[in-house]
C-alpha cells in the first residue's frame, strides 16, 4: 500500500468518526502538511469534500441551490411549528435562553406568551425582530459581521457576548440530524456559534423537522448525544432508536 493510499484510509477512518474534520486537524492526526492532504484528496472526489477548510464524506455535499431564509422560510412551516410547541416546556419565566438562526425557530418566538419575563440572547435579524414586539422581552443581540443568506451575524464580538451570559436553555436548529454523524447546518459561522452556546448553557434543545432527519449538511456542531432533548413535529426524538 502507498503512504498516499495509507493517509486516504486514515483521513477515511477519521471522518467516519467526526463526520466533518477541519484540515488542520487532519494534518495533525496525520503528520503531514495541510498541502499533502489537499493533494491526496483532490483525486478523491468521489469520496471526499473540501468546504471553506473542512472535509468530509463526499455524499454529504447536496446537489441542491445554495441555502437562502426566504426560499426556506415556508418550506415545512407548519411541522416546523409543531415541533417548537415540545420545546416550550424547557422555558421558565425569568430564564435567560438562546434562540438559535435560522426559519424554524422563529416559531417558537411566536409561541412564547407575551406575559412571561424572559432574556433572550439571539444572533439573527429575524429573530429579534420577532423578539420586540414580545413586551415583557428583554433581548440581548449579538453582533459582528452580517451574513445576508441566513441573516445572522458572526464573529469574535459575538462569542464574546456569550461569555458574558449565564444561560439557562439554548434552543438549537439544525439543517440535518443523523443518529451516528449528529447534528449539523450549511453555513460554518453558525457552527461555532451553535458550539459555543451549548458550552455555556446548562441544558441544551434541538429542535427541527422530519425532513432534516437522515440528512447530513457541510458544517457540523454537535453529536445528536450531546442535546439534553431533541424534538420534531413528531415529539421526542431518541438517537438510539433513529440511528
Amino acid at each position: 500500500m502507498t503512504r498516499n493510499r495509507e493517509r486516504l484510509d486514515m483521513l477515511g477512518t477519521l471522518i467516519l468518526e467526526r463526520g466533518v474534520v477541519h484540515l488542520k486537524d487532519a494534518a495533525a492526526a496525520l503528520g503531514v502538511s495541510e498541502m499533502t492532504i489537499r493533494r491526496d484528496i483532490a483525486g478523491e472526489t468521489d469520496r471526499f469534500a473540501y468546504l471553506g477548510g473542512h472535509i468530509m464524506p463526499a455524499q454529504a455535499v447536496e446537489p441542491e441551490q445554495p441555502y437562502e431564509l426566504a426560499a426556506a422560510a415556508d418550506k415545512h412551516a407548519s411541522a416546523k411549528r409543531k415541533a417548537c410547541t415540545h420545546a416550550l416546556d424547557h422555558i421558565r419565566a425569568e430564564d435567560t435562553i438562546f434562540i438559535d438562526c435560522g426559519t424554524t425557530l422563529i416559531h417558537l418566538v411566536d409561541l412564547l406568551p407575551d406575559a412571561m419575563p424572559l432574556t433572550v440572547v439571539c444572533y439573527a435579524l429575524n429573530i429579534a425582530e420577532k423578539l420586540t414586539q414580545k413586551p415583557h422581552i428583554r433581548l440581548v443581540m449579538m453582533g459582528g459581521v452580517y451574513h445576508p443568506a441566513s441573516a445572522s451575524f458572526s464573529g469574535a464580538s459575538a462569542l464574546q457576548v456569550l461569555d458574558e451570559l449565564g444561560v439557562n436553555t439554548a434552543i438549537l436548529s439544525a439543517a440535518g440530524l443523523d443518529g451516528s454523524r449528529g447534528a449539523t447546518c450549511i453555513h460554518f459561522h453558525e457552527a461555532e456559534i451553535k458550539r459555543k452556546a451549548m458550552s455555556i448553557s446548562a441544558k441544551n434543545i434541538l429542535v427541527l423537522d422530519n425532513s432534516k432527519i437522515g440528512r447530513i449538511r457541510p458544517a457540523f456542531f454537535a453529536g445528536a448525544d450531546d442535546f439534553d432533548a431533541i424534538y420534531t413535529e413528531d415529539g421526542a426524538w431518541e438517537p438510539e432508536e433513529n440511528a
